[in-house]
């Protein structure tokens, strides 16, 4: 999720969450990182794997994003597989719902005067989002997306 702050009309600073959740476990882990590409999405799949239950595997839902796809680049801890959604999906992905409303109750009619600024917005809606399991499993649980095994 991108957000910024305006220095002027034409010049921008950016900043992105990459972050996962466990609806079951109503947990999750995130990483906030100036861009958005393979190299970031890689740090983000090694905290995620630390996040794993141990014996378990994680199924990461991806959209079609650039630096979701393997392409040789990415590189896949033993703990995690990547499950792609098709095109123009993303209502099968709970992370919108979480991403949407992070953007709607924590990061919104905000400007910020500097970076540190947003890292710290960032932060602080991230926080207040995993220190609330119930709110995790609210808003990322979808009844027929579960598979009881």
């Amino acid at each position: 999720m991108p957000l910024y702050i305006g220095q002027s009309i034409r010049r921008l600073i950016s900043a992105y969450i990459f972050g996962a959740i466990c609806p079951n476990r109503g947990v999750g882990a995130a990483m906030i990182t100036p861009a958005a590409n393979t190299g970031m999405m890689n740090l983000h799949l090694a905290e995620i794997s630390t996040q794993v239950a141990p014996g378990s595997m994680a199924a990461l839902i991806c959209d079609g994003a650039g630096w979701h796809q393997t392409g040789g680049a990415l590189v896949l801890p033993d703990n995690i597989v990547l499950l792609h959604l098709p095109p123009y999906s993303p209502e099968w992905n709970s992370m919108e719902n979480i991403w949407d409303y992070l953007r709607q109750n924590k990061l919104c009619s905000t400007v910020w005067d500097s970076y540190d600024e947003i890292i710290a917005a960032c932060k602080t809606a991230w926080n207040w989002l995993i220190a609330g399991p119930d709110r995790i499993r609210s808003i990322g649980t979808r009844s027929w997306a579960t598979v009881g095994v």
